[in-house]
């Protein structure tokens, strides 16, 4: 009997040992990869995560991201102890105790949710086998699979452990996991739900945040606001129950709602510089195609977590789109509409019904609706049949919201678009070329085309081409006298061209060019382009950094070439910046995930005109401001409270269409231009049509509060003189006291 017992006790510790060594033997296999897929150290060292690139402003700020996932990695500085504490006390109260399996939570979950069958017990997961979980997903969706998985997610979590110390544990789990809203990440999570970055959250906003992790949309504060707070307070009850809250600030806490007035989804439709955003993303692209990484793969804006640094300043930027929103929707628009009731509705101006027509078609082809319809194979006829229907949609609207949801045709979409004005602006400091602001339009969701790249023209805003001539190339002076008179020029085959005054003010008499740029006399530009050249004023305007083709004909001395925004903003700043132009930038610099330098950016520059004849133009240009069309940023927006150095042009194009300010100060040139989508989209008066009205208040709404914010300190001292001697008067009262007494040679009198 003895001997029998022995031989069973012998196949026990047998067995026993057998099952240990094959347990052994299992994990050893699954950890070398043996059994499936297993992450090496070099996949653990850079796990892949699709982190989104992100745009960055010059003073820190995220201007948004370009990504399949909207996701930024942070580091566990830049995490709120709020968050820490919150996800510790939720999810493992033992994080810093065990080494990446907790055997008292298993213990838990095989004796009372397994055997006990008590679901309420919990999991036995820890933060870091949800993080192995969260970059390397299970494979299997079979229960032997599930059960396959969670081994692995062991054996990586002891890995995790072993490579990387607790604090960078959390950093990493808080950088992999979904909140909803699309917000991958804390740093975005953060940024969405609350407006803030991570390290700023609150208990209770840090507690909402951590309440999400276990299920995003049904805890949402925004689609379950009642199940969100009630999961914050099983956060918060957890983190006092772990003595992370006193018994009085649970007590306060609890009864705290949740806060969601600063939710803002992350979306590349919306938040700040949406339309540069765009930009960026196509630069991008074409930037990746000629950059690799060092295993030789490209670059990826999507997934390589890029950091794209920006030249804008988020607070310029914020005030250039307040600037456009508060101007039109508040002043043109509604003046607009009203025009539009009293003929019928009716955008178009001046274009016959098939024309209207063709532009709607058009509009109809551009548009998504037509896309996904023509890629679900649909012909022409049953797509326009298809747009004649009513149905739900929702459309642009100057609210709060931004839009308004209704029920109206595609086709009647597409023209009450039309009857929306737009606008483009962009802010260039000059001497650095640097980019401060940059707005496309008024809403990048309804109307993807970018105004600033945009070619339009440019009527009186390009005079002061031709007045730099006459100052560089004539050698007159801002207190020259010149008549102003009408002038005509012959053209092949066709009747003489003469412009026309907009007014008959001193008609016929002998003004200086300091009166005559001020008041945009079109008889004067024509005279000065008839004193030189065609050839001679574009080739100013090339070396000022305007590339878009200049036909060499008489009729651009009073506005017809067609420019961008970009283009006038450049040229203009060069005035600022002593003849020299510098080409503007808006990315400074690009860097890697790790904040490696890529590639740093700088512009290119060249003399364009002499110091002195810059420093006299903005002396023309400023007589503008102080006394000619110009004159309201004083009377209306009280700008000259602020500084006096503020020069400017307006312009006005045939029939309204184009409406135009650029703005000069010494260290910010500017460039607005408003209009609609198509010329014959514009007023029938000049009352509102005109460069003074439509697009002169938008700049002086952004700088009235760029004056005012007194973080930006934005200076306000005058426009530097020259080095060199002017060699004449710029006051022309004294000017013509000094030609009177013959103090001037002839050359000087034209």
């Amino acid at each position: 009997m003895t001997i029998n017992i022995d031989n069973k006790q012998k196949k026990l510790w047998y067995a026993f040992a057998a099952f240990w060594v094959a347990i052994f033997l299992f994990f050893t296999l699954l950890s070398l990869g043996w059994l499936g897929f297993m992450p090496s150290f070099e996949q653990l060292e850079n796990p892949e995560s699709n982190q989104a690139s992100e745009v960055l402003s010059e003073d820190g700020e995220v201007l948004g991201f370009i990504g399949i996932e909207n996701r930024s990695n942070v580091t566990y500085d830049e995490i709120s102890p709020n968050l820490i504490n919150a996800l510790i006390a939720t999810e493992d109260a033992r994080f810093f105790d065990h080494s990446g399996i907790d055997a008292r939570s298993l213990g838990r979950v095989l004796f009372k949710t397994l055997i006990g069958r008590n679901r309420g017990s919990g999991g036995g997961s820890t933060i870091t086998q949800q993080l192995a979980k969260n970059l390397f997903p299970r494979e299997h969706k079979s229960k032997l699979g599930t059960v396959y998985s969670k081994f692995k997610e062991w054996v990586v979590a002891v890995k995790l452990e072993h490579n990387y110390s607790k604090q960078e544990i959390i950093a990493m789990y808080f950088n992999t996991v979904d909140f909803g809203s699309n917000a991958y990440g804390i740093k975005t999570a953060a940024r969405t739900f609350f407006g803030k970055s991570p390290a700023d959250l609150s208990v209770v906003e840090a507690a909402t945040l951590v309440g999400l992790l276990k299920a995003p949309t049904t805890y949402s504060p925004i689609l379950n606001p009642e199940k969100s707070f009630n999961r914050r307070n099983t956060v918060l009850f957890q983190m006092h129950h772990y003595n992370y809250l006193t018994d009085a600030e649970y007590d306060k806490l609890i009864t705290q709602p949740i806060d969601v007035s600063n939710y803002t989804p992350q979306s590349h439709n919306e938040g700040l510089a949406t339309y540069l955003r765009e930009y960026i993303r196509e630069y991008m692209k074409d930037w990746c195609k000629h950059h690799r990484k060092a295993n030789g793969d490209n670059y990826d804006v999507h997934t390589d977590g890029l950091k794209i640094h920006t030249t804008i300043n988020s607070r310029m930027q914020l005030y250039a789109e307040q600037a456009v929103r508060e101007h039109l929707s508040k002043e043109i628009q509604p003046a607009f509409f009203r025009e539009l009731r009293l003929r019928g509705g009716n955008p178009f101006c001046d274009i016959s019904a098939e024309q209207q027509n063709k532009l709607l078609t058009q509009a109809m082809k551009n548009s998504d609706r037509y896309y996904q319809m023509r890629h679900a194979g649909m012909s022409e006829n049953e797509i326009r049949k298809a747009f004649d229907q009513k149905v739900e949609m929702r459309v642009f609207a100057w609210n709060k919201k931004g839009y308004v949801d209704t029920t109206m045709t595609p086709w009647d979409s597409l023209l009450y678009c039309k009857k929306f004005l737009n606008a483009g602006l962009m802010s260039v400091e000059p001497g650095t070329g640097c980019v401060r602001a940059y707005v496309g339009g008024i809403n990048y969701r309804y109307f993807k085309y970018d105004n600033v790249r945009s070619h339009r023209q440019v009527g009186s805003t390009f005079k002061p081409f031709v007045y730099t001539m006459a100052l560089q190339d004539l050698g007159m002076f801002p207190c020259t006298e010149v008549p102003n008179s009408e002038v005509c020029f012959e053209v092949f085959n066709k009747p003489d061209w003469c412009p026309k005054n907009s007014t008959k003010e001193r008609e016929n008499e002998m003004v200086t060019l300091k009166w005559a740029l001020a008041h945009s006399v079109n008889w004067v530009s024509a005279y000065l382009m008839k004193q030189g050249s065609p050839e001679q004023v574009i080739e100013i305007a090339r070396r000022m950094g305007v590339n878009s083709p200049i036909d060499a004909v008489p009729a651009i001395s009073v506005g017809t070439p067609e420019i961008t925004v970009y283009e006038m903003a450049g040229a203009m700043a060069t005035f600022a910046n002593h003849g020299e132009y510098v080409e503007p930038i808006i990315i400074s610099s690009i860097r890697d995930n790790k904040g490696m330098i890529l590639e740093q950016f700088v512009p290119e520059r060249h003399e364009a005109i002499s110091d002195r004849t810059a420093y006299m133009m903005l002396h023309l240009m400023k007589g503008v401001v102080e006394s000619g069309t110009g004159v309201r940023l004083n009377y209306k927006y009280h700008l000259n409270q602020y500084s006096t150095a503020i020069a400017g042009k307006t312009g006005t194009t045939q029939n309204n269409s184009d409406c135009w300010f650029v703005g000069i100060t010494p260290k910010l040139a500017t460039a607005v231009w408003t209009g609609g989508e198509v010329r014959s989209i514009h007023f029938r008066n000049m009352t509102f049509g005109q460069g003074a009205s439509m697009a002169l208040p938008i700049f002086g709404h952004f700088m009235e509060k760029i004056y005012q914010d007194t973080k930006l300190n934005f200076p306000r001292g005058e426009f530097e003189r020259p080095n060199v001697p002017l060699g004449t008067e710029l006051d022309c009262s004294k000017f013509q006291q000094e030609i009177s007494n013959e103090s001037y040679d002839d050359a000087y009198l034209w």
